[in-house]
């Protein structure tokens, strides 16, 4: 169980009403979205407020659960027929719970929770939020029909509002998504032991400076980007080793082949290490050179950008998107235009050389986000 926040707990003042507030996400296996609704249920518990997820389940509700929230084991984001025969039971659960907030953060709940609500007297209120850039359309468009919807940036606040000209701008709220700086310390360096041991698990990443991209595996996130690079870097006569973290996941085999041959038709196969998902990425941050951050695609975050300064560590990234938008505040000499191939080796080399002091982090800090939140709740529950 993870300790209960001082800095939260200091900062919350007594609420005017103890809510009971459901958020509503496909399941909680991994993701900017499943960590962002256990970090407010773990807020909404320690303010007093009774915190419910409904999901489909993961490897995260023995967490959520420990941290004193409760969970219902519903699946609302197969994208099946069969889930819609699940708004009738969605329906009789919201009218047990009685919640003040229904919380969507995923679409097809949105839908299901929108639904669910019609013709329930009292009618909870119903709050969204937007974390991602998706095609817009009607199928996307529940996600602004929140009484409030929180955009995770302004980057997302202005793509939602460009691309729904019937949205009220007034009802749409920035909360970014925060970190842990106590989970993420400045200047944090890991134990000898832990070092050895992970060389030794990747020998191959001993003796250069560590670039890390740290990404799922899908091709918007610019592992061949990544794999270029190392091997511009190479024809410069720049010594560097790259880790693939998080890339290895079941299912993605084809795309793993890709990226395998790629690695070895630029001649870098020493060089490149791919691995799974990891729980110390923390001390792995902390030994590399460079965290890279080159989705092709505009994201509408990027986590991994504070994460990684927040522990003092230079972040390389393409300016679009969210990481563009924290790039811009955060570290300006990160910032290499979406794409630019010469641009990113020579900005990769000079960070390599030299980089650029990195400051402490005074924002996006995770209780600045569950504050908003929960302060959003509470504004919204006192609506008539």
């Amino acid at each position: 169980m993870k300790a209960t926040s001082p800095e939260l707990m200091s900062s919350i003042v007594a609420p005017a009403r103890l809510l009971t507030v459901v958020q509503l996400i496909p399941a909680l296996h991994s993701g900017g979205a499943e960590r962002s609704a256990l970090e407010i249920a773990r807020a909404l518990v320690q303010a007093g407020h009774r915190s419910v997820v409904i999901s489909a389940g993961g490897r995260l509700v023995e967490q959520l659960q420990a941290e004193g929230s409760e969970h219902v084991h519903l699946d609302l984001g197969s994208k099946s027929l069969r889930t819609l025969g699940h708004l009738g039971t969605l329906r009789r659960l919201l009218r047990e719970l009685q919640p003040d907030i229904v919380h969507a953060r995923s679409r097809l709940p949105g839908w299901l929770g929108w639904w669910a609500l019609k013709g329930m007297t009292p009618r909870p209120h119903f709050v969204t939020t937007v974390h991602g850039l998706n095609s817009p359309g009607r199928y996307s468009a529940i996600l602004l029909r929140g009484e409030r919807v929180i955009a995770v940036s302004q980057t997302m606040r202005d793509y939602a509002l460009s691309h729904y000209p019937w949205l009220e701008p007034a009802r749409v709220r920035v909360i970014p998504r925060g970190i842990d700086p106590g989970a993420f310390p400045y200047g944090h360096r890991p134990d000898e032991a832990w070092q050895r041991a992970f060389l030794a698990e990747y020998p191959a990443l001993a003796g250069a400076p560590l670039l890390t991209l740290p990404a799922r595996g899908t091709r918007l996130k610019g592992h061949r980007d990544a794999i270029e690079l190392l091997a511009d870097l190479k024809r410069r006569d720049i010594e560097a080793r790259l880790l693939l973290l998080g890339v290895i996941e079941p299912g993605r085999e084809a795309y793993l082949a890709e990226l395998h041959e790629l690695i070895r038709l630029r001649g870098v196969t020493s060089q490149v290490v791919l691995t799974p998902a990891r729980n110390d990425i923390r001390d792995i941050y902390a030994i590399s050179t460079l965290i890279l951050q080159l989705s092709n695609k505009p994201e509408s975050f990027g986590r991994t950008v504070v994460e990684a300064l927040s522990l003092c560590r230079p972040v390389l990234g393409y300016a679009h998107g969210g990481v563009g938008e924290l790039l811009a505040e955060l570290y300006p000499a990160g910032r290499v235009p979406p794409g630019d191939r010469e641009r990113l080796v020579e900005r990769a080399a000079e960070l390599l050389r030299v980089a650029p002091p990195i400051s402490p982090l005074q924002s996006y800090r995770l209780v600045d986000m569950q504050l908003a939140t929960l302060a959003l709740y509470e504004e919204v529950a006192a609506t008539a």
